[in-house]
């Protein structure tokens, strides 16, 4: 059970949302709602508009039309640093300056709070170590970021996330490129994350992944929401067809209840 309670969670949705790189429509009169102190998915073919929709819920790319809203309010009109206190993202590939330690790194996280009349206090030093003992860093406090395994490297990231003590937190592709131990290290912070009280939106390709880790899940093709709900009422083999143009059988995991996908094969249909 979440240390907060929902109902004092900000709200984070979409109204009409349209956005374009160039010419090109990416998404267009999209309407959701994310569910509070639950971790959110984003799947769906490449080119879809996953991290589109993502980088526009961050306020990193201006919608064409429609708005993106925080309790309400339209994001592109809130002060940057409230923005940053109740928003955290971890972009796909977040780089480091060479010698960086991993707590000078998550100290970064406390910048939001800074200010002129608000220096570096107890306060600060005390977020941090909760954010090192967290993510599970506490014995590589001190190690340069990169020294780490990729596993430990991205706990780090997410570490600094942790200690920018936002209710609400974006991933992009979090576990890209890492090796199957590595991206469970990541998944179960996520999860713990979610259950101390965040509400965790993240995009994945990895649609087994996705139905494992995530509450609640939402399928884009082109631009669009195909589905969205818990994965065990969303995930079927033609969602699945949809998506990626590729047949499955699917099963239920006897421990978590998750849709399985097996004997996932090329559809026929896609030629």
């Amino acid at each position: 059970m979440s240390q907060a309670t929902t109902s004092s969670m900000p709200s984070l949705a979409t109204q009409s949302l349209g956005m374009s790189y160039g010419s090109r429509q990416v998404i267009d009169g999209l309407d959701i709602t994310l569910p509070s102190g639950q971790v959110t998915a984003i799947v769906g073919p490449n080119g879809c508009g996953k991290s589109t929709l993502l980088a526009g819920l961050a306020r990193l790319h201006k919608p064409d039309s429609g708005a993106v809203l925080l309790d309400g309010d339209d994001i592109q009109r809130l002060p940057a640093r409230q923005l940053a206190t109740q928003l955290a993202l971890l972009p796909q590939e977040a780089v480091a300056p060479e010698g960086l330690t991993v707590t000078e790194l998550i100290r970064f996280g406390r910048q939001p709070h800074q200010g002129w009349l608000r220096q570096w206090s107890a306060e600060d030093q005390r977020v941090v170590q909760q954010a090192l003992a967290a993510a599970g860093l506490e014995q590589l406090a001190d190690r340069p970021i990169e020294a780490l395994s990729g596993g430990q490297r991205q706990r780090a990231w997410i570490a600094m996330t942790i200690a920018q003590q936002t209710p609400l937190l974006l991933l992009d592709e979090p576990t890209s490129a890492l090796d199957l131990g590595h991206q469970i290290e990541v998944f179960e912070l996520v999860r713990h994350l979610a259950r101390h009280g965040r509400t965790v939106v993240m995009v994945l390709h990895d649609l087994a992944s996705a139905c494992r880790y995530a509450d609640h899940l939402i399928a884009m093709r082109e631009g669009h929401i195909v589905a969205q709900g818990t994965p065990a009422d969303v995930v079927t083999p033609g969602l699945v067809r949809e998506l990626y143009q590729v047949d499955c059988t699917l099963i239920i995991d006897p421990d978590t209840g998750s849709p399985l996908l097996a004997n996932v094969r090329r559809s026929a249909a896609a030629g």
